[in-house]
C-alpha cells in the first residue's frame, strides 16, 4: 500500500489486514477519531448502506464526500449521510468557507445549535451543503 510505504499507520478490519499484513487492527475507537496525524483507520463495509450506517453512526457529522460513477448511489448517500458537507466526486478539502464563498471562517460547529432571543422559521434552520464534482481537488 502506497500510505504504507510513505508512513502512513493504517489500521484496519479483518478484510483490510488480509489486503496488507502490515495493517494493524483497528480499534472501536479508531472509527470516531480524528487523529490529526498520518494514520487512517479502513474498513470494509456493505455497499453504500453501509457507508452511510458507519459515517452516520461514528462520523463528525462535518464533511463527507462519496467517489463513485453510480448517480443513484451518489443520491442516496448524499441525502443520507447526516453531515453539514456532503460532497460527490469531488474532495473534502473544499469544505471551507472561502471556497463557498463565504469569506474566512471563524469558527465551525457540528453541533445543532439553538437560536437565542426571538426566534422564527429562519432562525431554526440549519444548512446542509451539497457538492457535486467530476473529480476536483484543492491545490
Amino acid at each position: 500500500m502506497d500510505l504504507l510505504a510513505a508512513g502512513c499507520a493504517v489500521r484496519g478490519d479483518d478484510a483490510t489486514q488480509k489486503v496488507d499484513p502490515r495493517v494493524t487492527p483497528a480499534s472501536d475507537e479508531d472509527w470516531s477519531t480524528e487523529f490529526l496525524d498520518a494514520i487512517i483507520a479502513v474498513g470494509l463495509v456493505d455497499g453504500v448502506d453501509g457507508a452511510i450506517r458507519h459515517i452516520n453512526k461514528y462520523g463528525s457529522h462535518h464533511t463527507d464526500s462519496i467517489i463513485t460513477a453510480d448517480a443513484k448511489a451518489a443520491e442516496k448517500f448524499l441525502g443520507e449521510v447526516d453531515s453539514g458537507i456532503v460532497l460527490h466526486n469531488a474532495s473534502t478539502q473544499f469544505a471551507d468557507g472561502g471556497e463557498f464563498g463565504m469569506g474566512a471562517e471563524i469558527g465551525i460547529s457540528t453541533s445543532r445549535l439553538h437560536a437565542r432571543g426571538p426566534v422564527g422559521a429562519e432562525q431554526l434552520t440549519s444548512f446542509k451543503y451539497v457538492v457535486r464534482g467530476s473529480g476536483q481537488v484543492r491545490p
